[in-house]
């Protein structure tokens, strides 16, 4: 793909090999940063005993990596429009590889969450850049295809790193969930600067001090505040979080519409396809991130399983996930989004509303047949939605769009984990209040949640499947859009030394 052709010239048939050199130094530095994500949880109670530490403390290890995470991203469009995304995309996956060697050294917990929050601070853009960056390097008749390859290592991570980081903690020890990110890492700095284009930075006019002081504050207080409310919400962290939060993003929203060049561009919620699209990608995430957290709770609290075994149970989701991606891309590219996410969602439904019948005699071969529903589903909607919604925006804001719904979809998952547990917590007291279970000892408290998980998970994922289900009427509503004014849009974006 030549200069010509992307400033609007001839354009020569696109084949996904022109940039697949690009895309794997993109993919692999996606997918160490979610790997390590979900590897961590793994590892928490493994981390309690080697520090002599408490759970509560070590904790922080991931809580402090999620507020980084949430407090960068509002950042990642104003820095890619002002250095350039190919800079900031390599200075970020180098600054998370340099973390991870530093977070497999620590003898203490209080260094190890200082590492973690190091390593939070550059995962916290890799993935809101990358995503402007794949937009840039595709065509517009092809957008699906390529963002659908992208989608990959964001639902196969999650599946891969229980069953990794299980075995190398169990069979090894933790320092390895931090040092397998070194080859990683390595691989896609040294692909990023052998192969990625650069991407032609804007002048950006101004320098948004206010947002970029309340931007972070409000999107990192709500991700705690809701996160806390898993616990309780009248707890203190979670009223204070939430309090803090929400007062920080009115004061961001007032000052970003006020000025002429803010840090996210929140006018695009003045076009209704664009916010409705919004609504319906955050029913999308609650369903998906509600379904990935609660049938591994139930696995390990009601079926006794390992993270190991978890880990295995769940892996046929992420087949079908990562094979429905390049197909979910293909389609968006020629039928739109609307039939994607109406037929996901149904698959997401139909494979919750088995999970609502799961008991203690559940086996593994139980669970093929909804996950992969649940992985087919996500694979063919997850990220035709987000390419749908770039779509909608004015395409000189792309980097800024990106940057906007990654840090909203940070706390939508908080939120609909925090729901989840609440919902979860709740049936659980009132169905051992109703059935008057002993609850005088931990052996009998024991015994009576174990008797009532069942109950009590299926009617959390009743709840669940209902919000799916009302998400695919509002898919009915979705439209297409005009392709051509978006192809005269893309007409503009430049890119150097692609070839």
């Amino acid at each position: 793909m030549s200069q010509t052709a992307v400033s609007g010239g001839n354009e020569p048939e696109f084949k996904i090999t022109s940039i697949l050199v690009p895309l794997i130094a993109i993919i692999t530095g996606i997918f160490m940063v979610i790997l390590d994500t979900t590897a961590m949880n793994v590892a928490l109670s493994k981390l309690v005993v080697d520090f002599k530490t408490d759970l509560p403390t070590i904790q922080w290890a991931v809580t402090g990596y999620m507020l980084a995470s949430a407090a960068v991203i509002p950042l990642a469009g104003w820095l890619s429009d002002r250095f350039g995304a190919k800079n900031v995309f390599l200075t970020s996956v180098f600054l998370f590889t340099i973390a991870s060697l530093l977070c497999a050294t620590p003898n203490t917990a209080e260094m190890l969450i200082f590492f973690r929050i190091l390593q939070g601070l550059g995962g916290g853009f890799v993935m809101p850049v990358a995503m402007a960056y794949v937009y840039r390097l595709s065509p517009p008749n092809k957008i699906g295809q390529v963002m659908g390859m992208l989608g990959v290592p964001i639902l196969l991570a999650p599946a891969i790193g229980p069953i990794l980081s299980g075995w190398l903690v169990e069979y090894h020890s933790w320092h390895w969930i931090f040092l397998i990110n070194l080859p990683v890492g390595i691989f896609s700095l040294i692909f990023g600067l052998w192969k990625l284009p650069v991407v032609a930075r804007k002048k950006v006019a101004g320098f948004d001090l206010p947002g970029m002081i309340l931007g972070p504050i409000a999107f990192a207080s709500l991700s705690y505040g809701i996160s806390q409310g898993a616990s309780g919400w009248t707890s203190d962290k979670a009223l204070g979080g939430i309090i803090v939060g929400a007062v920080a993003l009115i004061a961001f929203v007032i000052v970003e519409l006020r000025t002429k060049i803010p840090l996210l561009e929140l006018r695009v919620f003045k076009s209704f396809d664009f916010s409705f699209s919004i609504f319906i990608q955050w029913v999308i995430q609650f369903c998906m991130f509600g379904a990935i957290f609660l049938l591994p709770q139930f696995l390990q609290q009601a079926r006794g399983y390992g993270a190991f075994d978890t880990g295995l149970t769940l892996f046929p989701q992420a087949i079908a996930s990562g094979l429905m991606m390049p197909i979910g891309g293909y389609l968006f590219d020629r039928i739109g989004i609307r039939w994607l996410v109406v037929i996901g969602l149904t698959l997401v439904s139909g494979a919750i509303f088995q999970y609502s019948h799961l008991d203690l005699t559940t086996q593994r071969t139980d669970l093929i047949l909804p996950l992969a529903m649940a992985g087919a589903g996500m694979g063919l909607m997850m990220m035709p939605i987000n390419s749908h919604l770039i779509k909608k925006a004015p395409q000189d804001l792309v980097s800024r769009v990106t940057s906007l719904t990654s840090a909203m979809q940070q706390v939508i998952s908080s939120f609909g984990v925090a729901i989840v547990v609440t919902i979860l917590t709740s049936r659980v007291t009132t169905l051992i209040t109703e059935q008057k279970l002993p609850m005088s000892s931990p052996a009998d408290m024991q015994k009576s949640m174990l008797s009532v998980a069942p109950d009590a998970f299926g009617y959390t994922f009743t709840c669940m499947m209902i919000i799916a289900m009302c998400g695919v009427v509002l898919g009915l509503f979705l439209r297409r859009g005009k392709t051509e004014a978006h192809q005269e849009a893309r007409a503009d974006v430049a890119l150097e030394g692609l070839h």
